[in-house]
């Protein structure tokens, strides 16, 4: 059985365990150099409010470790990397494929509900691993960007099918074809309830980075299907939930993460609920921000 991780750093796979090298980083994404200053304690960085030193950031990490070109329209979700890399290699755990004496390119199969503009757990996944994923998006503008960020990348653009998603309320229904089936679903819910908490979520976060900017994006972008939906996390997660136990071979785990632990409870009731056969809450952190993965099967 997996345990949650009581440690406050990143995975031991996670390639950017040590940290940042910038003048690495640099050599691989020039891009980056005009936004990398000395910080108060005269070390190399960026400032991480700025949302195009953020993306410059990424672009140079996915080169650097992964040799991947990504780029992301405006107003989308900029995710963090290590954050999102995490998320993968506790999946790796989950399925036994991640430790040294394994293979790690075990054929396996993961569908990612709802994967963005970004397209990043597909892209790094499929880099890291070998894996092969299925990712669905609402908007079309969204699936388009990650169409075009698996073309730009030949060594994965075998392993990776973006479908359209046309309900907003459905995570299965409609992307998965007859006879499909997957080792694992993962996904990033939607948080907020509404545009209105989402914005408020902005507003505190740009409070705690220490910026004055008046239109803060939070996360620095971010569209209706990436911030809010009808019922928030909860609702999306229940959602999912009730849809898993409909299809219960479609995964042999189903998966999320979870942002606030205090929605676990609920959670591990619905799954009771529907007779999950195993549930396991997995804590991961990335400095000061902390998650979990759930994740449940209906498979003995």
């Amino acid at each position: 059985m997996i345990r949650p991780s009581a440690k406050e750093q990143l995975h031991e796979r996670n390639r950017f365990r040590a940290g940042y090298n910038f003048a690495r980083l640099i050599a691989a994404s020039p891009r980056l150099e005009p936004f990398v200053l000395p910080n108060a304690h005269g070390d190399a960085s960026i400032d991480y409010a700025n949302p195009e030193a953020v993306k410059a950031l990424n672009q140079a990490l996915l080169k650097d470790a992964y040799d991947l070109e990504w780029d992301l329209p405006a107003g989308y979700l900029c995710p963090p990397i290590p954050g999102r890399s995490e998320y993968l290699h506790y999946l790796a755990d989950l399925l036994g494929v991640g430790s040294a004496s394994t293979p790690r390119r075990t054929p396996v199969a993961v569908l990612d509900v709802g994967m963005g503009a970004n397209c990043i757990y597909p892209l790094i996944g499929a880099r890291e691993y070998g894996w092969y994923f299925v990712g669905t998006e609402v908007d079309p503008v969204a699936l388009k960007w990650a169409q075009e960020l698996v073309a730009a990348n030949p060594p994965v653009a075998g392993l990776i099918d973006c479908r359209l998603q046309e309900s907003p309320l459905s995570s299965f229904a409609g992307v998965t074809k007859p006879g499909e089936a997957f080792d694992l679903s993962m996904c990033n819910p939607p948080f907020h309830e509404s545009a209105e908490a989402a914005a408020e979520g902005s507003r505190r976060k740009q409070r705690n980075l220490g910026t004055k900017k008046a239109k803060a994006v939070l996360n620095f972008g971010g569209q209706a299907g990436e911030l809010w939906c009808e019922g928030g996390e909860l609702g999306f997660v229940g959602r999912m939930i009730t849809e898993s136990a409909g299809r219960p071979q479609l995964c042999r785990w189903f998966t999320t993460l979870v942002s606030k632990s205090d929605h676990l409870p609920r959670l591990f009731h619905e799954l009771d609920a529907v007779s999950a056969v195993d549930v396991q809450p997995l804590e991961i952190a990335h400095g000061q921000k902390k998650s979990r993965i759930l994740a449940w099967t209906f498979r003995r």
